[in-house]
């Protein structure tokens, strides 16, 4: 890896964009996005605040300027949802708050936080005032097997119960597992058990065979409800091999999960463009799901991720803006369903994109990185960058946060905010509220 020269440094800071709070913060974004169909919308780390609400404030341009009509984000279909119907003035929840109470399998402060809170609100007033152009709020992750398959039953016994009870009895088959998904993969992959996979595969297949009957009853609310329990059934069926080949490596899961997203992107811009007008949809998932794979050391290692699939199936249409932090605070948990903690993160490791894009020296910039040029090529050579996911663990940094990439081909463009802030979540504990001891690296290790 070759030295940062003070010229490169000059090339980044002539290219960047400062990010000062104005309305035309986002001009230059929005004029990278022209006619794109998808702009894919990453974040560093799922606990800072900055991300979730430099996302907001870059989709409210996106919906009131561009015509977008879906935000669709790393969170489980049936819970997003019932957000979806808060904000189109559906539904029985009377606020945010509660419409996001669905949000209860950690990590619970990745949606159910202040910033989400905020951007739904506004959501449901826009969407109040321009009823003829409501946008949407959806989710694409496939970790609701049993929630989904509950609301699957549901849908049913409203449309067709002779085939609920057929449908009960094939996902019959999980109910020795008392809604614990791992225990089902295990169980399953190592032949502890009867695998379910031949039920949800007839389950999907009998729905859709119904579907010009069951569309019938409402006109385009039928419609809406039927894609809604088609989704949730064609979750059942991936997550039931998500599951079953976890245990077989992180490939194979990574791949599925990220193709069960990529799908729902998919089917969503569809249903949402029935009507003959192409959908526009914002994406909100970590720069590791958006980013092109392929210009990482994950991809070569045989990963893909919704953000190739995206270039793949969209090419220009796909638009993909990355973001990144130097140092600062971050919600996040030491381990797997532990509580959320609120964290120091800490300053980018030297020869990191992170600490390249510090010494550029301002504190929010927009980088474009398409078109051709001094600062793309900067970034054109492969270096570390960090990713900070619900688990954030300081004291293995190196191995458990970097990997290699080129930041210009995996984004058209990045977001840096040098210093981020911790987001707050909706049911922050005692814990959340007092601060972690003192830093103390390296000592401290």
């Amino acid at each position: 890896m070759a030295g940062v020269t003070d010229q490169d440094i000059g090339a980044l800071r002539a290219a960047a964009r400062p990010l000062t709070g104005n309305a035309s913060d986002y001009d230059a974004l929005l004029d990278l996005v022209g006619d794109a169909r998808f702009v894919l919308l990453g974040e560093a780390t799922h606990g800072s605040a900055e991300f979730y609400d430099e996302r907001a404030r870059i989709t409210q341009r996106l919906i009131e300027e561009k015509g977008f009509t879906a935000v669709a984000v790393e969170a489980d279909w049936p819970d997003a949802w019932r957000v979806n119907r808060y904000v189109r003035g559906e539904g029985a929840d009377a606020d945010g708050r509660a419409a996001l109470s669905g949000f209860e399998r950690f990590p619970a402060w990745m949606w159910r936080n202040t910033s989400v809170l905020a951007f739904v609100e506004w959501l449901r007033e826009r969407n109040d005032a321009s009823p003829r152009n409501k946008a949407g709020f959806y989710g694409l992750d496939l970790y609701s097997l049993f929630t989904s398959i509950q609301e699957v039953l549901r849908y049913l016994e409203q449309v067709d119960p002779v085939a609920a009870e057929e449908t009960r009895r094939r996902y019959a088959c999980f109910d020795h597992y008392g809604e614990d998904s791992q225990h089902y993969g295990y169980a399953a992959s190592v032949g502890l058990s009867e695998s379910c996979q031949k039920g949800v595969h007839a389950a999907l297949q009998d729905l859709q065979q119904r579907a010009f009957d069951y569309m019938q009853a409402d006109g385009a609310s039928a419609e809406d409800a039927f894609f809604y329990a088609q989704q949730n059934a064609r979750l059942v069926k991936n997550a039931e091999e998500y599951y079953r080949t976890m245990f077989r490596g992180r490939v194979s899961s990574w791949n599925l999960r990220d193709s069960h997203m990529a799908e729902t992107l998919d089917a969503l811009a569809r249903h949402l463009g029935r009507e003959g007008k192409p959908a526009r949809i914002v994406v909100w998932e970590h720069n590791s799901h958006i980013g092109d794979a392929r210009a990482t050391e994950i991809g070569r290692q045989g990963e893909w991720n919704v953000g190739e699939l995206a270039r793949k199936s969209y090419g220009p249409d796909a638009c993909l803006i990355g973001f990144t932090t130097y140092d600062g605070r971050v919600t996040a948990a030491s381990e797997w369903d532990g509580p959320a903690e609120h964290k120091q993160v800490r300053p980018a490791l030297p020869g990191s994109y992170e600490h390249l894009l510090h010494r550029v020296g301002m504190e929010r910039f927009f980088l474009p990185l398409r078109e051709p040029g001094a600062a793309r090529e900067v970034l054109m050579e492969g270096r570390l960058e960090r990713a900070i996911g619900v688990l954030y663990l300081p004291r293995s940094e190196r191995q458990s946060h970097y990997f290699m990439a080129q930041l210009a081909r995996q984004f058209d463009a990045v977001i840096h905010i040098d210093r981020t802030s911790a987001v707050t979540p909706l049911d922050a504990t005692g814990g959340w509220h007092s601060d972690e001891p003192p830093e103390t690296y390296p000592q401290g290790l």
